[in-house]
């Protein structure tokens, strides 16, 4: 017999047998619902828009989508259940920037590794934020108040979520990239951080865009500058950091839909195309705008792969500069 013959035939059936495989799975899938876990709280940004995707995907795959709420540790313990998910194209994931580019260098012993244990399908959106004063703080802009804590270095203070929430990290960037030394308030949440700003118990905060709009609007806060690389079309008086003299300067949060790594590129593939189409419809739009989310540009898988990668690099090294660390 020729072993070397026998091998090889065995080996190119056993691919093709593979390979057809694959295929047949992506043309009947989904054969049955499909579940989106959402790694936070239900009725938070993330939950509401995962709803809306699933919503919208229902109707797209002609099988129900349901959203799974599986919290816990910022969203760690959600992103490892579907990390650990058979890679069938039945378990899927709205991932953030946290669950997906921060996470795994701000905990000691993370529980994945987002570069290796996932393949991101969608880009959803994006959010920026405002950098909020209290109207008695003397800056007028983000060039005066720059100066303001240059000039009182450890002196002039910010509020956070907690200890390497994205507030917390997005205000670090900043003082890097603007060579201040700025003191950081952590607290328990987001909104007694507000409460201490508006109260002038801090003096600034990065708020994200969604939530600080009622605040800006009623005068109670100020906005300097936002974080992201465009103005807001809710606020379009307020320049960006980077066009306020800190080129480059661009940090927001994004979402994505992202499936255990080895899931069918067909599935995959289907998704990016369902979800181009779905992200391009008026109802979808006026959700993301409730939302206060901006809809992300069109992108292939490999090219979102590409941007998360880069993301990991960028806030991975945010993350170390910063001290941050979460047991």
């Amino acid at each position: 017999m020729n072993f070397g013959l026998f091998a090889r035939t065995f080996w190119g059936a056993a691919v093709a047998t593979l390979l057809w495989a694959g295929i047949a799975h992506a043309q009947t899938w989904p054969s049955k619902p499909v579940k989106l876990i959402a790694p936070f709280a239900a009725g938070g940004s993330t939950d509401l828009l995962a709803r809306a995707v699933a919503l919208k995907l229902s109707e797209a795959l002609g099988q129900p989508v349901l959203v799974e709420n599986r919290t816990g540790a910022g969203g760690s313990l959600g992103a490892e259940i579907a990390a650990k998910s058979p890679a069938d194209g039945y378990t899927l994931m709205l991932g953030t920037s946290g669950t997906l580019a921060i996470n795994p260098s701000l905990y000691a012993k993370p529980l994945y590794d987002p570069a290796r244990d996932f393949v991101p399908a969608a880009l959803i959106g994006t959010t920026a934020f405002f950098l909020l004063v209290h109207p008695g703080v003397p800056a007028n802009n983000l060039r005066d108040f720059i100066s303001m804590a240059k000039a009182k270095p450890g002196q002039v203070n910010y509020g956070s979520a907690g200890n390497g929430s994205t507030g917390h990290l997005v205000a670090e960037y900043f003082r890097r990239s603007a060579g201040v030394e700025i003191a950081h308030v952590p607290y328990k949440g987001q909104a007694p951080a507000m409460n201490d700003l508006i109260g002038g118990q801090i003096q600034a905060l990065f708020e994200p865009v969604g939530t600080a709009l009622t605040y800006i609007k009623s005068g109670k806060v100020r906005a300097l500058a936002i974080t992201g690389s465009a103005r807001s079309a809710l606020a379009p008086d307020v320049p960006t950091v980077a066009e306020s003299g800190i080129p480059n300067y661009d940090a927001t949060a994004w979402f994505v839909i992202a499936a255990p790594m080895g899931t069918p590129k067909e599935v995959i593939d289907r998704l990016n195309s369902e979800m181009s189409r779905i992200m391009r419809s008026a109802d979808m739009q006026a959700r993301l705008a409730t939302l206060q989310i901006d809809p992300a540009p069109p992108m292939s898988p490999d090219q979102i792969s590409a941007f998360m990668r880069a993301e990991i690099v960028k806030w991975g090294k945010i993350v170390r500069d910063s001290g941050a660390r979460v047991d």
